[in-house]
């Protein structure tokens, strides 16, 4: 455990950029291998358009890092958070809660704001609209919705009390499991099943991104299962059932483009077939 906080705590940059890089090129070239669904679409040129929006994401948390730096420096030092309630909390169930607390208030908990209020519905149809969904989708967020999401972290880190190593460590494994749970692959279905009682599996989190209701509002987890299992909000569909994209925004010339995406929000879709 003292090898974890010592690494996490001074985690290079470049570390980071490397886990970013090296995941997406790991479940790029698995997918590649062996798809869940076998498509003539342009990989490349949908990455492309993804990887746009990835950049926008790196630079949006860079761009505020600072502040969640002194976020997690003045809980610690004022002892504000869950974590501080417990003095002497062992490291390991430090790292349990903390990791548990961050993934609920800074992942699950956006997420499910975003389905349920119109404004931030429309920032988050970026990534919905994606009917490729690959590794490459895992950060295919309107710059709007990055800003958004940065703003739960920092209160998810004020509440928890997390110091900075447990940050990092968080989202390190958030960065890993969202292109691994995006990934166009297949996994045996028991190992896939089985993995998704503890973490956000394939499986799960693609029905996810099933197009229409009431599938799209399910599954909202990022690292860990539980919440959407304890919260009632898990669902079920068979992957040969998959229908990616959202009901709204089916057409190409809507979800294929950056600049068609970057004002996506503003722009009226099809009726839907469904109210949501």
């Amino acid at each position: 455990m003292d090898s974890i906080v010592s690494y996490f705590s001074t985690i290079p940059s470049s570390h980071r950029s490397l886990l970013l890089a090296g995941g997406i090129a790991l479940f790029w070239i698995w997918e590649s291998a062996a798809p869940l669904v076998q498509s003539e679409y342009g990989k490349w040129r949908h990455a492309l358009v993804n990887f746009f929006f990835t950049a926008t994401t790196i630079l949006v948390n860079f761009g505020l890092a600072v502040l969640l730096l002194r976020a997690s420096d003045w809980a610690v030092a004022r002892e504000v958070g869950v974590l501080s309630l417990v003095p002497g909390l062992p490291l390991l169930a430090q790292m349990i809660v903390g990791l548990l607390l961050l993934d609920l208030l800074g992942a699950w908990l956006p997420h499910w704001v975003q389905h349920k209020t119109p404004l931030l519905w429309r920032l988050h149809l970026i990534h919905h609209s994606d009917t490729q969904v690959d590794t490459t989708s895992a950060n295919r967020h309107h710059p709007g919705e990055s800003v958004l999401r940065f703003i739960f972290t920092l209160f998810a880190v004020i509440v928890t009390g997390a110091p900075m190593w447990l940050v990092f460590l968080y989202q390190a494994l958030s960065v890993v499991l969202s292109q691994f749970n995006h990934a166009n692959i297949a996994l045996p279905k028991a190992l896939d099943r089985a993995l998704g009682w503890v973490i956000v599996s394939p499986d799960m989190h693609k029905v996810h991104h099933h197009f229409a209701l009431p599938y799209t509002d399910s599954n909202y987890g990022n690292v860990f299962s539980v919440w959407d299992r304890l919260f009632g909000t898990w669902m079920d569909l068979d992957r040969a059932q998959l229908v990616y994209g959202i009901d709204t925004h089916l057409a190409a010339a809507e979800h294929e483009t950056v600049g068609a995406l970057l004002t996506m929000p503003w722009r009226r879709g099809v009726k839907p077939t469904t109210t949501r």
